[in-house]
């Protein structure tokens, strides 16, 4: 969780009015809430459904924790098949049940902000843990406060275990939540329902607007690497017919003339000596050594692994066994390699899946076709390019920075109104400030 301040970040601000009266309730991650509200322990209003799927039962979809998003309370996704036994994790007995109404809390301690709120029966991972309301407190309102950081930083103290930590049971089932008369619980989940979908809505659209923005700078690039800057310049067929028309000047070379690329080297991790050598995996730099094998500068690409990157390393280096490295840059400008190889990481990924085991082997990529410029060209079109590129990087910066800004404000208006930091029973009120609020989170 982000560690939002879920008072000041939502109230402090005097968009939201308080309860008139709040009491203290002795639970250490709620602190002060409603003095008419009740404390209680999950397992009196929620206690956990110890149901489990057998193979005599009906068929039922299956979900994991990778089915749940982290600190939404959506799905990620579903299923693709319905169930019995398709699971090899999860086999009969040790599947749980759920049923519309429950709650569903993953116990695993980097997985404690999956929650969901199911509208159907089906059944589950036994690291999501089913918990059943009694009449006290709607699922909705309870999914939403299993949700607060505050909640969920209180669960994560008590996790146990070094290779796959996780909440026990029994101290999720003690802790305690919050229960607000039946009226306000409803209140509460009507506004965080149409709020959270506001929010939701505004991030999805700046997720596109991202998308729009990578788009653009790989168009950018393609049309660079392989049309060049000057729209006036005669052209003439590649006679490649993915490439079309390229410069006149230009020369169509098989990859292996523009870069020649070699399998990494192995070096086992016991073999590994202290040092300021990169040591370059297919994603890219991942520790160092004491010598080196290739010569700076270089490219590097997965040949397993991460595939369809490409690093320029600029010292020398240990490429690893997962890699692609060039050995010779065939005297053109290892920038404008690393745009125009950019530009060819489809090929490279179409390669990758032509066997069981996805890989990239040099002796498939080296026929590519490609466009190269004479080495000057290849200069100007790398100022344009880093200046250009940089523009949209920089823009598409600035939006994940809203949408993170977006996403702490949606943590903290749930956890503020499900602990009573807000009152939020002036719905149309509520609405109304809370539609302010976002207004000035989303233009900060």
């Amino acid at each position: 969780m982000s560690g939002v301040d879920t008072g000041s970040a939502v109230s402090g601000q005097g968009r939201f009015r308080a309860y008139p009266e709040y009491m203290d309730s002795d639970v250490e991650w709620l602190g002060e809430a409603p003095a008419h509200w009740k404390v209680k322990r999950l397992k009196y209003v929620a206690p956990l459904s110890t149901d489990r799927w057998r193979e005599t039962m009906a068929d039922l979809p299956y979900y994991g924790l990778e089915h749940i998003e982290s600190a939404t309370g959506r799905l990620a996704s579903s299923p693709e098949t319905s169930a019995s036994g398709e699971d090899e994790r999860e086999s009969e007995g040790t599947s749980s049940l759920f049923r519309a109404g429950d709650v569903l809390f993953g116990k695993l301690r980097p997985y404690l902000a999956k929650v969901w709120k199911p509208s159907f029966e089906g059944r589950c991972s036994t690291e999501l843990l089913v918990l059943r309301g009694n009449g006290e407190v709607t699922a909705p309102v309870l999914a939403y406060q299993l949700l607060s950081p505050a909640f969920i930083r209180w669960i994560n103290s008590m996790t146990y275990g070094t290779k796959m930590p996780r909440a026990n049971a029994a101290q999720v089932k003690g802790a305690y939540v919050v229960v607000a008369p039946p009226r306000e619980q409803r209140a509460i989940a009507a506004f965080l329902d149409r709020e959270t979908a506001k929010i939701d809505a505004l991030v999805a659209k700046k997720e596109r607007l991202i998308e729009l923005l990578q788009e653009k700078r790989a168009a950018l690039i393609s049309h660079a690497v392989t049309k060049g800057l000057d729209p006036s310049v005669p052209m003439k067929e590649s006679g490649v017919e993915w490439l079309g028309e390229i410069p006149a000047h230009w020369m169509a070379k098989h990859l292996r003339w523009a870069i020649m690329f070699q399998r990494g080297h192995d070096l086992p991790t016991d073999e590994r000596e202290e040092g300021q050598v990169p040591i370059v995996s297919s994603s890219g730099i991942s520790s160092t050594h004491s010598r080196a094998v290739a010569k700076a500068p270089g490219i590097v690409t997965g040949r397993y692994g991460t595939i369809g990157q490409f690093h320029l390393i600029t010292q020398d280096y240990w490429p690893l066994n997962t890699t692609l490295y060039s050995i010779d840059l065939r005297g053109n400008d290892p920038r404008f390699l690393l745009y125009m190889l950019t530009h060819l990481s489809p090929l490279f990924l179409l390669n990758a899946v032509k066997s069981a085991v996805p890989g990239v082997d040099r002796n498939d990529i080296h026929p590519t076709r490609t466009a190269v410029p004479p080495l000057g060209e290849q200069l100007g079109i790398v100022a344009f390019l880093d200046r250009e590129t940089a523009k949209i990087d920089a823009l598409a910066a600035k939006v994940r920075e809203g949408i993170e800004r977006l996403r702490e404000y949606r943590t903290a208006l749930i956890s503020a109104a499900v602990t009573g930091k807000i009152d939020v029973r002036g719905e149309v009120g509520a609405g109304q400030r809370a539609g302010a609020e976002l207004a000035a989170v989303d233009a900060s």
